[in-house]
């Protein structure tokens, strides 16, 4: 037919191979995500460039283009440190400090205060008063840092952890940042800030003080004693891999000594706290 005809000709039945980018793969998206929530200072080029160390090919804009597609927000807008992952970061440079109260069958009111390492969980206990004066304070932290020195650990201590309490003197600032320690305060009525330490303080409510009849103050500062030995050399926790604080979790026993079970209980405090071990 002459072209002039004004007829369009026929399109073949086969359509020709669209051109373009083939798709990224899923391994590569889900890794770009996971260095990106890892690390929120990152931005996609350093992303990209951390990629590149792996021997991980694609262009920078895919990663840019991974990152907007997900609504992760660039490098300055994610780069803030929130305090969960600010504790997470530090644990092993943090102490927190807390007061606890409790009265004794007599009727007077104690303060307990004590203090726990966020990394090793190992709590302690500073001492208890009646009248925590802002000199009693004082004394209990310049004997905390004494004792931390001699342990060869306050050179690794960067934070201490507290709230806003009254019983806190100022001076206590000017010791500990001697020390090489600063002062983080927590929030007004924001015991989450604190979490470590309040987790603890419920573990010595439930286990201790609400088992145990305290008679005075001499009493209540044997107990403390035996709970604090008890739970910085015996009892587990889950943040350690069912260790201790200060002790390793042993090797799994061998089959044929575990038919061979013989477990005795020690008990503390007149059977307030339990402890098992294997028989000699």
């Amino acid at each position: 037919m002459a072209s002039g005809s004004g007829e369009t000709p026929p399109r073949s039945c086969k359509q020709a191979p669209q051109a373009g980018r083939p798709r990224t793969v899923a391994s590569i998206r889900r890794l770009v995500l996971r260095l990106a929530t890892a690390n929120p200072s990152w931005g996609y080029r350093r992303i990209h460039g951390e990629l590149a160390l792996l021997g991980i090919a694609i262009a920078a804009s895919t990663v840019w283009e991974i990152l907007k597609t997900k609504g992760i927000d660039p490098a300055p807008h994610r780069a803030t440190t929130t305090w969960a992952a600010f504790l997470r970061s530090q644990a092993d440079a943090i102490l927190a400090m807390d007061f606890i109260e409790t009265i004794t069958l007599t009727g007077q009111r104690q303060y307990i205060l004590a203090a726990i390492h966020h990394s090793g969980r190992r709590v302690r206990i500073l001492g208890t008063t009646a009248h925590p004066t802002h000199t009693w304070v004082t004394q209990a932290v310049r004997n905390l840092i004494m004792d931390l020195e001699d342990a060869g650990r306050a050179a690794r201590l960067r934070f201490l952890v507290r709230d806003r309490d009254a019983k806190y003197p100022a001076l206590i600032g000017e010791i500990l940042s001697a020390a090489g320690i600063a002062t983080v305060l927590t929030g007004v009525r924001m015991p989450r800030m604190n979490a470590i330490t309040e987790r603890w303080v419920k573990a010595l409510r439930t286990e201790l003080l609400d088992r145990a009849l305290i008679w005075n103050q001499t009493h209540l500062r044997h107990a403390l004693r035996e709970y604090e030995r008890h739970y910085n050399q015996h009892r587990t926790h889950r943040s350690l891999a069912a260790a201790a604080p200060l002790r390793a979790r042993p090797q799994s026993l061998e089959h044929d000594r575990i038919e061979r079970l013989t477990v005795r209980r020690r008990d503390r405090l007149g059977g307030v706290l339990h402890a098992y071990r294997h028989a000699a």
